[in-house]
C-alpha cells in the first residue's frame, strides 16, 4: 500500500465497498380505492394535493397514488413478524438487502438489515430521523414504507425495484449506451433536486448501486443522507475497496450538494466505459472493449487497470487530473455534461439548475428512448403487464 502522502481522512461514507445491489420498486397496478383514515398522519387527499405542486406527468402521480394506497394497506408499525422473506438481493452500505413479503397486505418488498453496534437511544433516534423518509413522495425517490428495530439490527422496508440496480445492470450489460444514460441521467437530477428543494437533503452517496431502475422503466435514487445519526454510525463500520466521493470531501473540508454532482460524474464515466475509471484505463484496453461492444454488443472480458490501495487511490482523486470521456466514441454532449460535472474545485463544478439545463439532458428529455425495454432485454426479466 502506498503512503498516505496527504494524511487524507476518511470522512463518513468515504469508503465504498464493491458496488453492489439494493434493489427496490413496485411494477404499476390497478389503482386502488383510497380508505378516508390517514396515510402516516396524511390524508391521501392532501398527499395528492402536494404531488399535484411537483414536476411530474400524470403516469408518474398516479404511480405515486397507487403506491400510496398499497402503503395505506400496511396500516401501523412494521415488526420483523409481518414479514416473509422471498430470497437475497445483495449487500452493502453495511447492510444485506432481501425481498420480503408483506404478510397481511401481500406486498413485495425489498427489506434492508443494518447492523449497528450502539447503544437502544441512537437507534431509536435513527428510526426517528428515517421517518422523513414518509415524506418522501416523488418519480425519481423509493418508496418508504417503513423502519423498525429488533435483534440488533435496523430494518428500513422500501419499494422494491425488480430491475435492481444500476452496477448489477452495468456488470450484465458490459456498459449502458449513451442515450440510456441520458434518461438515467435526467431522472437522477431530478431526484436530486427534489430531495435538496423541498426536503433540504443532500444524497451524500451518488453511484450506481443507490440508481435502481424497474421493467417499467422508472429509474430512482435511494439511500441518502436522511438520517445524520446513521451516516455517523455507520462511518466505522466498514471499508471497501472504491470511491465516488469528491476531493473535497476526501480532504475533510466542507462540501455541499456540489459533492454529488461529482460522484454522478464519475458514476456516467463508469457505466459509459463499463469500467471504474480511478485509475484510467489506457486506450488500447477501451479500443478492445469498444470494438468488441461494436462486433458483438456483449461484455469482453479485457482487462481493467489494477486496482489501487485505498489510500493511493484517494491521492489519486485528489491530486491527479480527473477522469474524461474517451474522444471518439460518445457526443461531444456528453463528454461536456462530464467534464462539467467533473472539476475538482467545486466552485467550478455546475450545479444542478445548470445541468438540467444543458444540451445534452435536453436532448435525451426529447428523445424516444425505450428504458423499459432495454433494462427488461438486458436483465432477462419481463415487462409487467399494465392495467
Amino acid at each position: 500500500m502506498s503512503k498516505n502522502k496527504l494524511n487524507l481522512t476518511l470522512p463518513p461514507g468515504s469508503i465504498d465497498q464493491t458496488p453492489n445491489s439494493t434493489p427496490t420498486t413496485s411494477t404499476f397496478q390497478e389503482p386502488c380505492v383510497p380508505a378516508p383514515n390517514l396515510v402516516r398522519g396524511n390524508s391521501i387527499d392532501h398527499l395528492t394535493a402536494r404531488l399535484e405542486e411537483l414536476d411530474m406527468d400524470d403516469t408518474q402521480r398516479r404511480r405515486i397514488e397507487v403506491f400510496l394506497c398499497q402503503k395505506e394497506k400496511i396500516g401501523g408499525d412494521l415488526s420483523d413478524d409481518d414479514f416473509e422473506k422471498l430470497g437475497e438481493l445483495g449487500s452493502g452500505n453495511g447492510g444485506v438487502v432481501t425481498k420480503v413479503r408483506h404478510k397481511s397486505s401481500g406486498l413485495i418488498m425489498a427489506r434492508k438489515l443494518i447492523h449497528l453496534e450502539v447503544k437502544p437511544a441512537i437507534k431509536k433516534q435513527i428510526i426517528r430521523e428515517l421517518k422523513v423518509l414518509h415524506e418522501c413522495n416523488f418519480a425519481h425517490i423509493v418508496g418508504f414504507y417503513g423502519a423498525f428495530y429488533s435483534d440488533g439490527e435496523i430494518s428500513i422496508c422500501m419499494e422494491y425495484m425488480d430491475a435492481g440496480s444500476l452496477d448489477l445492470i452495468l456488470k450484465k450489460a458490459g456498459h449502458i449506451p449513451e442515450n440510456i444514460l441520458g434518461k438515467i441521467t435526467s431522472a437522477v437530477l431530478k431526484g436530486l433536486s427534489y430531495l435538496r428543494d423541498k426536503h433540504a437533503i443532500m444524497h451524500r452517496d451518488v453511484k450506481p448501486s443507490n440508481i435502481l431502475v424497474n421493467s417499467s422503466g422508472e429509474i430512482k435514487i435511494c439511500d441518502f443522507g436522511v438520517s445524520g445519526q446513521l451516516i455517523d454510525s455507520m462511518a466505522n463500520s466498514f471499508v471497501g475497496t472504491r470511491s465516488y466521493m469528491s476531493p473535497e470531501r476526501l480532504q475533510g473540508t466542507h462540501y455541499s450538494v456540489q459533492s454529488d454532482i461529482w460522484s454522478l460524474g464519475l458514476s456516467l464515466v463508469e457505466m459509459a466505459i463499463g469500467m471504474y475509471p480511478i485509475p484510467p484505463p489506457d486506450e488500447r484496453t477501451l479500443a478492445a472493449k469498444f470494438k468488441q461492444w461494436n462486433e458483438s454488443d456483449s461484455p469482453d472480458g479485457s482487462q481493467a487497470p489494477r486496482p489501487m490501495a485505498i489510500f493511493e487511490l484517494l491521492d489519486y482523486i485528489v491530486n491527479e487530473p480527473p477522469p474524461k470521456l474517451p474522444s471518439g466514441i460518445f457526443t461531444d454532449d456528453f463528454k461536456d455534461f462530464v467534464d462539467r460535472c467533473l472539476r475538482k474545485n467545486p466552485d467550478e463544478r455546475a450545479d444542478l439548475k445548470t445541468l438540467m439545463s444543458h444540451p445534452w439532458i435536453k436532448k435525451s428529455e426529447v428523445e424516444d428512448v425505450n428504458v423499459a425495454d432495454w433494462v427488461c432485454e438486458t436483465m432477462e426479466i419481463r415487462r409487467p403487464t399494465k392495467s
